[in-house]
C-alpha cells in the first residue's frame, strides 16, 4: 500500500482526490494507531473548547445582567470565587484557565502530528524520487521537476500543516456551528416580516447571519480565485531564483576565472523580475481581498446589536442577552464566514497539493516509462565479463550514436575507450553502467561483481573526509589506515591529519584534489569492476600515470574500463575500443605490446 503512494497520487484526478491520495497513505500506514489516537484526543479537545466557549457565552450574559442590575456581589463572584469547586470553575478567572491549558496542547499535539507525518511523507517521497534511479532519469530525459529538493523540503511541511491546520479547523467550526446556531436561535426570538399580514420569521438572527456569511463568501471567491494560481508562480519562481544561487555559489572559482559576475547579475535581475512582477499580481489581488475581508469582519462586531437594538430599547431583552446574542452571532457568522478567513490558505493549501501531485505524476510517468520501454536487456551471469550483443546506442531525440554493437570485456581486462568528440564515449560509458535508457539490446554483467564508476566530476557530500572518502558505504567499514594508505596512494598527504574534519569538500579541494579523492575511494572500495569516465582529466601528466600505476599495482585483478584522451595512458591498458561516427559502430583494437607493458 505504501510503496505504489506516488502511482495513486497519479490517478487523481479532482482536488480533493488529489488531496486525498496525498492524506490516505499515512492513516493506513505502520504508524495509523498512534496517528489516529492523537488526532482523536485533539478532535476531543476541539470538542472541549467548543463546550468552553458555550460556556463563557453564557457567563458572558450573567455578567452583563450583573453589570446592567448593579449587582456587585455577583459580579465579583463571576469574575472570582472560591466557594466551591463548580463555583471556582464557572467563573470568569476557572473558565479561561481551563480553556488556556486545553488550547495550548491541544496546538501542541497538533504540531507533533503534523511533524510526525512530515517525516513519513518524505521519507515516501526521497525514497522513491531516489530508486531506480528516477531522480537522474527526470533528469535525463528532460522531464526534471521545477527543483525538487524545494518540493521534498518545503512543499511536503506546508502539506502536512496546512491539511491539519485547515482540516481541524474545519472541523472545530463546523462544531462550533452547530452549537451556536442552537444558542442564537433560542436568543433570537421572531421577526414578522410585514407581507402578506406578516410572515413570522423564528430565529431570524440565524438566517441573518447565513445571509451575511453567503454573501461574503461569494464575494471573497469572485475576487481571490486567482491567488491559486498566483501563490503556485510565485512558489516557482522563488525556487529558481534560489537555485540560480546555488549555482553560483557551487560554481564560484568558475564564474570568478571568466568575469562573470555581470552576467551573473542580469541573469538574478531577471529571475527577481518574475517574482516582482508575480509579487505585484499578489499585491493587487489581496488589496481587493482585504477591503471586503477588514469590512465584512468589522461590520460584524456591530451589525448583530443594531438587529437587537429594537428589542433592548423596548425592555423586551436585558443588556446580557443582547451581548451573548452578539457573541453568539460572531460565533455563527464566524463559523459561517470560515471560507472567506481562510482563504488565503486555502489557495496556498491547493498550489501545494497542486506542485506535490505535479512532482509525483513526473516521477510516476518516469517510471512507467522505464517499465514499459525496457529499451536494454540486462542480465545478470555467472560468467566474469562484460558482454553488449546486437547493442544500439541513440540520443534522446532518437538519432544513433552507436549500431549493432557487439564486443566483450573480460575479468581482468584494462580497455580504454577512445573517439572524436562528440562521437558517443561517455553515452556508450553510460551504456555500460546502466544508466542509459535510449537504445535496445542486449548487456550481459557479472553477477555479484563489486563495480565501482569514477565521472570526471565526482560528487563529494557535504560531511567528514571520512564519510567522503568511504562514499557510498559507510566510514566505519575502513579502518585509519586504510583511509591513510588510499590518501597516501593518490599523492594527498595533506588531508592525512583531516580525516574527522567536516565541510564542504567541493569548495575547500581543487579539481584535481578532488579527482585523487575519487581514486582514493576505488583504493578503499576494491572493485571488481573499475569504470573512469575522464576521471583523471584535472590531473598533471606524471601525477596521471602515477595513479594509474598504483591502480595496477594495488588492484592487480581489477578490470579497469576507461575514457582518457592523454596518449601516455595506453600503457596501462590492454586494448582499446574506438567509436567510429560515421560508421556508427564501436570497433576493438588490441594495443601494442610495448603500449600495454
Amino acid at each position: 500500500m505504501i510503496d505504489d503512494l506516488v502511482t495513486r497520487i497519479a490517478a487523481g484526478r479532482g482536488f480533493l482526490r488529489k488531496v486525498w491520495t496525498l492524506t490516505r497513505p499515512y492513516w493506513f500506514s505502520e504508524e495509523r494507531w498512534f496517528a489516529r489516537g492523537v488526532l482523536a484526543l485533539i478532535l476531543a479537545m476541539s470538542i472541549f473548547l467548543v463546550w468552553m466557549a458555550k460556556l463563557l457565552n453564557e457567563w458572558n450574559r450573567a455578567f452583563f445582567d450583573a453589570l446592567q442590575e448593579k449587582d456587585a456581589a455577583t459580579f465579583w463572584k463571576l469574575i472570582f470565587s472560591v466557594e466551591s469547586f463548580e463555583a471556582f470553575f464557572f467563573s470568569f478567572t476557572g473558565l479561561v484557565l481551563v480553556y488556556i491549558v486545553v488550547a495550548v496542547y491541544r496546538v501542541w499535539l497538533r504540531q507533533y502530528l503534523t511533524i510526525r507525518w512530515r517525516r513519513w511523507l518524505t521519507e515516501v517521497y526521497f525514497r522513491d524520487w531516489l530508486e531506480e534511479r528516477t531522480y537522474y532519469r527526470m533528469e535525463l530525459a528532460n522531464h526534471g521537476t521545477d527543483n525538487p529538493e524545494q518540493r521534498i523540503e518545503q512543499d511536503i511541511g506546508l502539506f502536512s500543516l496546512q491539511t491539519l491546520t485547515i482540516g481541524l479547523g474545519l472541523v472545530s467550526e463546523l462544531l462550533t456551528l452547530g452549537t451556536f446556531v442552537y444558542v442564537l436561535w433560542g436568543l433570537s426570538g421572531s421577526l414578522v416580516l410585514p407581507l402578506m399580514g406578516g410572515i413570522p420569521v423564528p430565529g431570524y438572527m440565524v438566517w441573518v447571519a447565513l445571509l451575511y456569511a453567503i454573501a461574503g463568501s461569494w464575494l471573497t471567491w469572485l475576487i481571490g480565485r486567482r491567488l491559486v494560481r498566483i501563490n503556485f508562480d510565485l512558489e516557482r519562481y522563488n525556487a529558481d531564483f534560489r537555485y540560480r544561487m546555488v549555482r553560483i555559489r557551487e560554481n564560484a572559482e568558475s564564474i570568478a576565472l571568466y568575469g562573470g559576475e555581470a552576467d551573473e547579475q542580469q541573469r538574478l535581475r531577471g529571475a527577481f523580475g518574475r517574482i516582482f512582477a508575480t509579487w505585484w499580481d499578489y499585491m493587487r489581488v489581496t488589496k481587493r481581498l482585504t477591503w471586503i475581508t477588514v469590512f465584512y469582519g468589522q461590520a460584524a462586531s456591530i451589525f448583530p446589536i443594531i438587529v437587537q437594538a429594537p428589542r433592548f430599547f423596548a425592555g423586551e431583552i436585558m443588556l446580557g442577552v443582547l451581548t451573548q446574542t452578539a457573541g453568539a452571532f460572531a460565533q455563527v457568522q464566524g463559523s459561517l464566514s470560515w471560507f472567506i478567513d481562510s482563504f488565503a490558505e486555502l489557495a496556498s493549501w491547493k498550489a501545494t497539493v497542486d506542485r506535490l501531485t505535479g512532482f509525483a505524476d513526473t516521477m510516476t510517468a518516469t517510471r512507467r516509462r522505464a517499465e514499459t520501454e525496457r529499451p536494454f536487456e540486462i542480465v545478470r551471469q555467472a560468467r566474469p565479463e562484460l558482454r553488449l550483443e546486437d547493442v544500439e546506442v541513440r540520443v534522446p531525440d532518437g538519432t544513433a550514436l552507436i549500431e549493432h554493437a557487439t564486443l566483450a570485456i573480460a575479468r581482468g581486462e584494462a580497455v580504454v575507450i577512445q573517439g572524436p568528440s562528440g562521437s558517443g564515449k561517455t553515452t556508450l560509458f553510460r551504456t555500460l553502467a546502466g544508466l542509459w535508457p535510449f537504445g535496445h539490446g542486449r548487456i550481459s554483467v557479472p553477477e555479484g561483481a563489486r563495480i565501482l564508476f569514477l565521472p570526471q566530476k565526482p560528487y563529494l557530500p557535504i560531511g567528514t573526509l571520512e564519510e567522503v572518502l568511504s562514499y557510498p558505504e559507510r566510514p566505519d567499514a575502513y579502518d585509519r589506515e586504510a583511509f591513510r594508505a588510499a590518501l597516501l596512494a593518490c599523492r594527498l598527504p595533506g588531508l592525512v591529519d583531516r580525516l574527522e574534519e567536516s565541510g564542504n569538500w567541493s569548495l575547500a579541494l581543487s579539481p584535481g584534489e578532488q579527482q585523487r579523492v575519487a581514486f582514493a575511494r576505488a583504493f578503499l572500495y576494491r572493485p571488481d569492476w573499475l569504470f573512469l569516465d575522464e576521471a583523471s582529466s584535472a590531473l598533471d601528466r606524471e601525477t596521471e600515470a602515477a595513479i594509474y600505476g598504483q591502480l595496477r599495482e594495488r588492484l592487480p585483478g581489477v578490470t579497469l574500463v576507461s575514457i582518457a584522451h592523454n596518449p601516455s595512458l595506453l600503457r596501462f591498458h590492454d586494448r582499446r575500443l574506438v567509436i567510429d561516427p560515421q560508421a556508427r559502430s564501436v570497433l576493438s583494437e588490441p594495443l601494442p605490446a610495448a603500449a600495454a607493458e
